[in-house]
């Protein structure tokens, strides 16, 4: 039943995948000896990996608080879950007039005398380790992944867990070498989507991202809406390069999926 319209997303796909490698056929040289589209490369990894590793230490333990049960966990579950119903863009637009240097924080910190300007307040946007970045996705993606764990938590037989403590593990022990191993594969699944997203995405970059290194996404929609067509080539090479990071990262998911 779903043949019909799995052929139309694969003709579409398919279409679109051999139209990027013609046009770019002839750019790889360029692109692979270009310093700018490492840079954005090696940005865009980080800002992957940073924030699905910060999301992950924030998530697990509110799973863990979550699992537990505690009076006004329903109301409590429902704020921590109501990130998922705000858009990405939302959200960056937060943390800029929160954490720029001429935003809501800096100016609070001016009146009360702890900076004398708002060049003194630290560099949270616009800046080279792409803090503001990460904070966005890490606020977006904690209430993912933490219903991922939660979820994983409640299918656990806690006959594990019981038996561990009482062969005397503590609780740290108990979670390290029972727990987290039997969560591992549901968690590694939702990290690797929220590192795959993280990788590819455009508009928060493009909207807190300094001007050099640019990140792969917004490097290849730059090219591609140049002014001069010749960069076209160039700006479906850089797609197909994050196409390729995907693609890996499907085949991890799908792995980890049959184990």
């Amino acid at each position: 039943m779903a043949g019909p319209a799995v052929i139309v997303i694969a003709a579409l796909f398919g279409v679109g995948l051999v139209a990027g490698i013609l046009r770019s056929w002839g750019a790889w040289g360029d692109v692979l000896t270009s310093a700018r589209v490492w840079a954005g490369l090696a940005i865009s990894l980080w800002i992957g990996l940073a924030s699905t590793v910060m999301a992950t230490v924030i998530a697990v333990p509110a799973a863990l608080v979550f699992r537990a049960g505690f009076r006004g966990r329903g109301i409590a579950l429902f704020l921590f879950q109501i990130n998922l119903t705000v858009p990405h863009l939302v959200g960056a637009l937060g943390v800029l007039y929160l954490f720029a240097q001429s935003g809501s924080f800096a100016r609070l910190a001016y009146h009360a005398h702890l900076i004398t300007g708002p060049a003194e307040f630290p560099a949270l946007v616009f800046d080279p380790g792409a803090v503001g970045i990460i904070l966005t996705y890490v606020w977006k993606e904690v209430p993912f992944l933490g219903l991922v764990t939660l979820a994983a938590l409640q299918g656990l037989d806690s006959d594990h867990e019981g038996a561990a403590r009482t062969l005397g593990a503590t609780r740290a022990r108990a979670f390290w070498h029972v727990t987290l191993p039997l969560i591992w594969p549901a968690l590694a699944r939702g990290m690797i989507i929220v590192f795959a997203f993280t990788f590819g995405a455009y508009e928060v970059p493009a909207l807190l991202g300094q001007t050099y290194p640019q990140a792969l996404p917004v490097l290849a929609w730059r090219s591609y809406t140049d002014v001069d067509l010749a960069a076209r080539p160039a700006a479906m090479a850089m797609a197909l390069l994050i196409a390729g990071v995907s693609f890996a990262l499907i085949a991890l998911y799908m792995r980890l999926g049959r184990r």
